[in-house]
């Protein structure tokens, strides 16, 4: 019995471990911005596939993806205003550094489904995960104005959650779809896949991509950053031109 017993130790120890990797890939590497530039729609997709080198042939699920895709990161102050004397003023206020400006999180379920609040957390996936923005601020204060930050996101549409935005065309191969509203900010974007079974994370993979003007937005936008005063300057006299055009043109 017990020369059985180490057999079948031995022989579990000599299975082959199950290792699943992902292989992702973005539609679009870089989104370019125009004068006419109305949102875009990037697709997200990959495939489930046995690590490189293992001796496992396939992959064996159920499995569940969560997609982040995280824009540039920006200061951000949120202030809370409040009736002094009759007069409203900013009474309070928490500053957030590297507020990512940007933020969609796309699964194929419920998260609360996927996994546990607590590997969510680690992760910082969900929209109000304190994680979100670096501040000084204490915490109860934070998080408060964490969340009201959030929902002006949302309401812009630079924050989103879809937990139906990843679908599965089979066991192992799915794709999900970012839209990027017209007002997108420019800079390097950053899209992390996550890999589910059982609850737990088995893979993770980061894939980027970049949003920046080009042609005469992008001048603009350099002249107002390198050349403020001039930059400053040029508009002035540009803003007077065009009223004094448009007063010839009407007594015309």
């Amino acid at each position: 019995m017990r020369r059985l017993l180490l057999a079948v130790m031995f022989g579990a120890m000599a299975l082959p471990v199950a290792a699943e990797q992902l292989v992702t890939q973005v539609s679009s590497e870089e989104v370019a911005i125009t004068s006419s530039f109305a949102g875009q729609t990037l697709t997200l997709f990959g495939t489930i596939a046995p690590e490189a080198g293992s001796e496992q042939k396939y992959v064996e699920g159920p499995f569940h993806i969560v997609v982040t895709v995280t824009g540039p990161l920006q200061k951000r102050v949120a202030r809370k205003m409040s009736n002094q004397f009759g007069i409203w003023i900013n009474t309070e206020q928490a500053v957030y550094e590297e507020f990512p400006s940007f933020y969609q999180v796309l699964s194929d379920a419920k998260l609360d489904t996927i996994t546990n609040p607590v590997t969510l957390a680690e992760t910082a996936i969900p929209l109000d995960s304190p994680s979100i923005g670096k501040t000084s601020a204490p915490y109860p204060q934070s998080q408060l104005f964490r969340g009201e930050l959030v929902k002006l996101m949302q309401r812009k549409g630079h924050y989103g959650l879809n937990e139906q935005g990843v679908i599965f065309r089979s066991d192992t191969f799915y794709f999900a779809q970012a839209t990027l509203p017209s007002d997108a900010p420019p800079g390097p974007y950053i899209a992390h896949t996550y890999l589910f079974k059982d609850g737990e994370i088995i893979a993770r993979k980061t894939n980027g991509f970049s949003v920046r003007k080009i042609g005469f937005e992008r001048f603009l936008g350099l002249a107002s950053r390198q050349q403020p005063l001039l930059y400053g300057l040029v508009c002035v006299v540009l803003a007077v031109f065009t009223g004094w055009l448009g007063g010839v043109v009407f007594r015309r």
